[in-house]
């Protein structure tokens, strides 16, 4: 038997084009592993989402996107390159030390979506709106999962998708959260 990507033939994909945005998550994955140019690598990693209240689904309800990012906010970081534009300035020495992910959580924004080679949505920038520019109502609820010292949520975590609880579960910060260590190996 071979596995093979065959799409998802049920599923649109939010609209490409320059869309308004509402952050609604921001979800701590924990370190995952993976390769970059044939090398091992090892990043702590987060999603964030954002809805976007006038690109609607047949049903009515908003398209949702997500971006992975490593959670780091060196000069050449995507998630930092990603939030200064949304903040539309850089970040200051101080901002640097430690920059609050809450901080996003229910912020409005621009998103720039294209479609890549599966035909998936791909969040390619995160800009700020423009001064003055006023955005329907969000949603969806807001969601903020952390695995920090002190941070980690049950309840929350139980309200994540089974995909990404599966990932969060493989990491070493899960075990260090909650005592449990769960490995798959292929």
């Amino acid at each position: 038997m071979k596995f093979k990507d065959t799409g998802s033939k049920d599923f649109a994909p939010a609209p490409e084009g320059t869309h308004e945005a509402w952050c609604i998550g921001v979800i701590d994955i924990g370190t995952q592993t993976g390769q970059h140019q044939g090398q091992p690598t090892s990043r702590h990693k987060v999603v964030v989402s954002w809805e976007l209240p006038t690109a609607l689904m047949d049903n009515g309800k908003p398209f949702i996107v997500s971006k992975f990012y490593t959670t780091s906010l060196s000069e050449k970081a995507t998630l930092r390159k990603d939030l200064e534009s949304w903040r539309g300035r850089p970040f200051t020495k101080e901002e640097l030390l430690g920059f609050d992910a809450k901080n996003i959580i229910g912020k409005p924004c621009l998103v720039n979506i294209t479609h890549g080679e599966t035909g998936k949505a791909k969040v390619l920038a995160v800009m700020s709106i423009p001064k003055g520019m006023q955005l329907p109502p969000q949603q969806n609820p807001s969601t903020f999962f952390s695995m920090e010292r002190g941070e980690f949520d049950e309840e929350v975590f139980n309200k994540i998708g089974k995909g990404l609880q599966d990932m969060i579960r493989k990491s070493p910060e899960y075990a260090a959260a909650t005592g449990n260590v769960e490995t798959t190996e292929f």
